[in-house]
């Protein structure tokens, strides 16, 4: 096929340049351009197509996996799937919860996408597979070849385990490698889309039929799409501290326009913003390393002055075991080696210190001002839950965003993202993006009783899924288990939820307030008080959800239900985890956790 001017969007130097260049190709050089164009961060050209003219075709088909808990893995696995099936690729995309592991033995091409979950954990759908896999009932794979693209953070000590994990037991059960593991960050995007094309690069030299397309963005089909790096800013409406005078908490409730931005998201959804760091703490670090600020560094292949790049582009504020292992190579500070050698501590230094406490504590240093920004990563976008419905607010988005604010060291320390959210004015802008969370949802059926338990901030989705169904008018059953330090300053969103009482959009509430008796009362112990309804709820079909911090209100909550699930339903242990596990699958367990 010849490309000419009137049978493609091209014009007649570009149409010359491909004919030119479009022969002289080798079958090796088409694949990989394939692979390229058709990567996430391909081109934003119009469509070309081309098909070579070769042999009968083949077939090819391919099976996609994801196992996901805030919704990152899924949002790539689907993507990925359109663009092999736009390349006549027979796709089949299904999360690890719902993929029965036995069915390993009759497929022969496998993606797996998946996150790792707190302190190295699977995501809460994957753990029934994860334990299969290294079970001694996992079949030998002979038969397949893989690839595992594995999302994670850094910040975090055991980074990517869980697709670390399932890689080596993949290999370990005699699968073979397609492409090797590529271990992504918080900012994954440029990662995941060399994973891929290096995937469809391998994958198509096995195909027959090579089809060179590249795909419109939706940049170009419509109006804008705003992601995480392209954000809309978003106009601050209101900006209030919800917690009274005397709390030792400020939690802000914030309402931002998204008038133009075309957004669409449901309750459960989250909102990502990409904070900077503060401009004082940039000046004090740029101090002690006695870098001048207008020092050009080149960072995620842009030049930009040493100031710009540490206060809008670099995280300078959380220590990470890699960081700190980089930073070693520029000191000779005999105590910097013992803080990475001896056990847990580098945890131990790292709670609550940022990058000027290590400048100030193991200088000096021997870096340049290049070496020392390339042994740090960008930014992650803070991701926070959204507080309202769209139903009931089409051109608003609601936050609830709590201050992190505290002492270490001498130095007063804020939250990068909401230490300056707290101070934003009406009027003021945020750069944010809606984050999908597909594992975060009200029931299909709408009037399926729903149990809502959060501590903090977890409340804020439960405000988004009552206003839905207060919009929608759902008359089903719902129950609110929320705790928080003292019921006088910290009982957030107190009328909204009286509210709902009094119209049935919620049917019943318990509160939990820890400080408020000398006894501390937590949103555990609530459950553990209506232990026989909470099970009566769930034989009715109720979905629970959890919603807050991981390592101690839900990991409490978690044990709790497997606890009323044991007592209640009269089951041993081994059988309330099972029926857990099934929950979990069903959907009728979801935890949105930090």
């Amino acid at each position: 096929m010849k490309l000419q001017v009137i049978n493609s969007p091209f014009n007649e130097e570009q149409v010359k340049l491909l004919n030119e260049l479009l022969p002289q190709l080798t079958l090796e050089q088409k694949i990989w351009l394939n692979g390229y164009l058709s990567a996430p961060q391909a081109t934003q050209e119009a469509v070309v197509e081309t098909t070579l003219p070769v042999a009968d075709p083949i077939t090819k088909t391919i099976t996609i996996l994801y196992g996901s808990q805030t919704g990152n893995s899924q949002g790539l696995a689907e993507k990925y799937a359109s663009l092999l099936k736009a390349q006549n690729i027979d796709v089949t995309v299904s999360s690890l919860g719902k993929f029965k592991a036995s069915n390993l033995k009759k497929i022969t091409n496998l993606l797996l996408i998946v996150s790792t979950h707190g302190e190295g954990d699977p995501p809460d759908q994957a753990i029934q597979f994860y334990e299969f896999l290294h079970s001694k009932r996992a079949p030998k794979l002979e038969h397949l070849q893989y690839s595992v693209l594995a999302l994670g953070d850094s910040s975090y000590e055991f980074f990517c385990k869980t697709g670390k994990d399932l890689d080596e037991q993949f290999a370990k059960l005699g699968a073979t490698r397609l492409v090797p593991r590529t271990d992504c960050d918080v900012d994954y995007d440029d990662a995941a889309a060399q994973w891929f094309s290096a995937v469809q690069q391998e994958f198509l030299k096995q195909a027959t039929t090579i089809s060179v397309t590249s795909t419109q963005s939706d940049e170009i089909q419509g109006a804008t799409t705003y992601s995480r790096k392209n954000p809309f800013y978003a106009e601050v409406l209101e900006n209030i501290n919800l917690n009274g005078r005397g709390s030792n908490k400020e939690t802000r409730h914030l309402e931002l326009s998204i008038e133009g931005a075309n957004f669409q998201f449901e309750p459960g959804d989250s909102i990502g913003i990409q904070p900077e760091n503060s401009e004082p703490l940039v000046d004090a670090l740029l101090g002690v390393l006695q870098f001048d600020p207008a020092t050009e560094v080149t960072v995620l292949d842009e030049t930009v002055s040493l100031k710009n790049a540490l206060q809008k582009k670099l995280e300078i504020t959380v220590l990470s075991k890699p960081v700190l292992e980089k930073i070693k190579a520029y000191t000779e500070h005999h105590e910097f080696s013992s803080l990475l050698e001896e056990p847990n501590a580098w945890k131990e230094y790292a709670k609550g210190r940022d990058l000027l406490d290590v400048v100030e504590d193991f200088a000096p240093f021997t870096w340049s001002a290049q070496q020392f920004v390339d042994i740090l990563r960008k930014i992650p976008s803070r991701l926070y839950s959204i507080a309202s419905s769209q139903l009931a607010n089409h051109d608003e988005v609601h936050l609830t965003i709590s201050k992190v604010s505290y002492e270490t060291n001498g130095r007063q320390r804020l939250g990068v993202c909401s230490g300056s959210v707290a101070e934003l004015q009406i009027g003021a802008t945020l750069p944010i993006y809606v984050h999908k969370n597909p594992n975060f949802r009200l029931p299909e059926q709408k009037e399926t009783p729903i149990i809502m338990i959060g501590a903090g901030t977890g409340i804020a989705p439960y405000r988004a899924f009552l206003e839905e169904r207060e919009e929608l008018g759902v008359e089903g059953k719902a129950w609110l288990i929320f705790g928080d330090q003292h019921f006088v300053t910290d009982f957030l969103y107190q009328t909204d939820w009286q509210r709902w009482l009094a119209s049935g959009t919620l049917s019943q509430m318990h509160i939990a307030f820890s400080r408020d008796t000398d006894k501390k009362v937590y949103v555990q112990h609530k459950l553990e008080e209506n232990a026989a309804n909470f099970y009566e709820w769930l034989e009715q079909g109720a979905v629970i959800y959890v919603c807050g911090d991981e390592k101690s209100m839900a990991a409490d909550v978690d044990a709790t239900i497997h606890r009323i699930i044991e007592q209640q339903g009269q089951k041993t242990s081994e059988q309330a985890k099972a029926l857990v596990q099934e929950l979990k699958q069903q959907k009728r367990y979801q935890r949105d956790v930090y």
